[in-house]
């Protein structure tokens, strides 16, 4: 017998308003067929004024609580993985605890950006193993519309906002079929810092900024980061691609998905894709593709499920599970 994070609930939120293709054509130079077959994208929802980065992760941590049969009140640690907190400080993860009701639980916030989710998955699986907590809420966030530029073509149609959350329990399992988390692996290399940031800070512009990209270079950069930190969380679980049901990957660009299974000789059918639906939502992506996975029955009981993603700086990361 061993210890594990096993996974016992998903859940998502969306904002209400929906934006096409066509829609952003009106305030931009571009078309839906430019956007759709660079990325693949065709819709994505941007939150309205009353709705954050918190209130979304409420929603989806209510949802994620709910799937795994629990009460808000046994959640004792909550991570929230987001680049667009509500505020500088105190983090959103206390937000959502207040909304919850939860009265003393850990609460913080981790900052990686697309990757952040792998982030907070990692860090709440240690602690859930190490003892510190027996369930954790884990959720990625993000209200990216808030610090786009809208004058940018090249990035505006990217992204959207949304919220996924997860419900991470401690448990005694088998140690060979046993469900749960089996590995985790990280990377950062922040000398990309150029390549996909933010331009503002409170330490330096003392704005919130707008989000700068290099496309090219940055799709160049995910193939090869992505593949082999798969291929390395993968050799970490013991577990052969061949193995591998499902592969939910950081909903970035349909071409960076593609081009990532065909690198690791995966079965495109095998690759959950939501960017067409909901663009980049940061570190939100992941979350959310798994929920929609798991409702829609795609990912059974059993079955080895690896979730991977790269952002800006740069951060990477993969999870290999059994669900």
């Amino acid at each position: 017998m061993t210890i594990r994070s096993v996974l016992l609930g998903t859940g998502s939120a969306l904002p209400v308003r929906c934006v096409t293709n066509a829609e952003l054509a009106t305030r931009v130079e571009t078309t839906d067929e430019w956007i759709v077959e660079r990325t693949g994208i065709r819709t994505r929802y941007v939150a309205g004024d009353d709705e954050t980065t918190s209130s979304l992760a409420t929603e989806a941590a209510r949802k994620a609580i709910a799937a795994a049969g629990l009460e808000a009140a046994d959640i004792d640690l909550i991570v929230l993985a987001t680049a667009t907190p509500d505020q500088t400080f105190p983090a959103s993860a206390t937000k959502v605890q207040a909304n919850l009701g939860i009265n003393d639980c850990i609460a913080f916030d981790v900052a990686a950006v697309c990757s952040g989710f792998l982030y907070a998955v990692t860090v709440a699986d240690n602690m859930l193993r190490g003892g510190a907590a027996r369930r954790a809420l884990v959720i990625g966030a993000e209200t990216f519309s808030r610090i786009l530029d809208w004058e940018d073509r090249t990035t505006c149609v990217l992204f959207g906002d949304g919220a996924g959350a997860v419900v991470l329990e401690r448990q005694e399992v088998e140690d060979e079929t046993g469900a749960g988390i089996l590995a985790n692996r990280l990377h950062a290399d922040g000398r990309h810092n150029g390549l996909l940031y933010v331009d503002g800070g409170p330490s330096t512009t003392g704005t919130v900024g707008k989000l700068r990209m290099k496309g090219q270079e940055v799709f160049r950069h995910a193939v090869v980061n992505l593949s082999a930190v798969l291929k390395e969380a993968l050799e970490a679980a013991s577990i052969p691609t061949a193995q591998v049901d499902w592969v939910v990957p950081h909903q970035a660009n349909a071409r960076i998905l593609d081009a990532t299974a065909r690198k690791l000789g995966l079965d495109r059918e095998r690759v959950v894709m939501t960017v067409d639906r909901h663009a980049n939502t940061s570190a939100a992506s992941v979350p959310l593709a798994l929920d929609v996975a798991i409702r829609d029955g795609r990912i059974a009981k059993g079955d080895i499920v690896v979730l991977e993603a790269m952002g800006g700086g740069f951060t990477w990361g993969a999870s290999v599970l059994r669900y």
